[in-house]
């Protein structure tokens, strides 16, 4: 057996098939085929509480590519720390900057184990550029750093990439302090993009969705308000239009109208 098939039998191991997990559900609602019973099941259940939560996924991969593309674009980043990685699934990080910039690097974190099964195998480099793929959770923040050092050069700007996985810290872990520890090691000109489902007045239904997934998924998530994400660019230049539904990010409009807003908040900021 070679160093690759040991990684991936030890991978498949550690893969549980009996609890439904948030990167299948995820991949799921976008329409993959990376999924258990288990997880279609608790994700219809999910959208029978909240029958938009398909439109949070979409949203966010969206925003993932608007958010990238801009930082290559017009900020001159090549260089990515993607933190909770997901499945992958169509324009992932690397291949959105590396279509407009081919020598940009990509270091993709996750700890869940079918993740990095697929990313070690899909997420594949331009030649010109680079990526890599590490077994880490976001709470190990001096181990994700000495790692990437080794692709990413922490002496030039760095985009930080947390869609969606802040949400798996709870209030006693510091979450903030996780953030700004990770900044701190970067540049002056880095950013953070970050995406965080929120507690919202108008969409209640999301809340019972929220307890449902506690209930019966893993990981446990936490929902705060948009003024407490907002809180995770402290210190930072928000970009406009600041930290709003991630739908309404800086949209790609085709008829003039405003995206529908959907309960997951993002941003974009730059570090001074």
């Amino acid at each position: 057996m070679t160093d690759a098939e040991d990684l991936a039998a030890t991978l498949r191991r550690r893969i549980n098939t009996l609890q439904p997990h948030t990167a299948r559900i995820w991949n799921y609602w976008l329409g993959g085929g990376d999924y258990y019973e288990v997880d279609r099941a608790a994700g219809d259940r999910i959208r029978e509480l909240h029958p938009d939560i398909g439109e949070y996924a979409r949203a966010d991969r969206l925003f993932l590519g608007r958010a990238v593309r801009h930082l290559v674009a017009e900020a001159g980043i090549r260089q990515f720390l993607d933190i909770g990685t997901g499945l992958p699934t169509a324009d992932n990080t690397h291949e959105v900057a590396q279509r407009l910039a081919p020598a940009s690097r990509v270091v993709y974190v996750d700890n869940d184990p079918l993740v990095l099964a697929h990313a070690r195998a899909l997420l594949t480099s331009t030649s010109q550029g680079a990526t890599d793929h590490l077994d880490e959770d976001l709470r190990n923040v001096e181990q994700i750093l000495q790692r990437a050092a080794v692709t990413l050069d922490f002496t030039r700007p760095v985009a930080l990439l947390l869609l969606g996985v802040v949400i798996f810290i709870d209030d006693e872990e510091d979450p903030y302090g996780i953030v700004r520890r990770l900044m701190h090691a970067l540049p002056s000109g880095s950013h953070l993009v970050l995406s965080h489902t929120v507690v919202h007045p108008s969409m209640p239904d999301v809340d019972e969705a929220v307890r449902f997934w506690n209930a019966h998924g893993t990981p446990r998530l936490t929902q705060r308000p948009p003024e407490a994400v907002a809180r995770f660019f402290d210190g930072l230049d928000l970009l406009e239009p600041g930290v709003v539904s991630c739908s309404r990010w800086r949209p790609e409009r085709t008829n003039g109208a405003e995206p529908r807003q959907v309960a997951l908040y993002g941003g974009v900021g730059r570090k001074r």
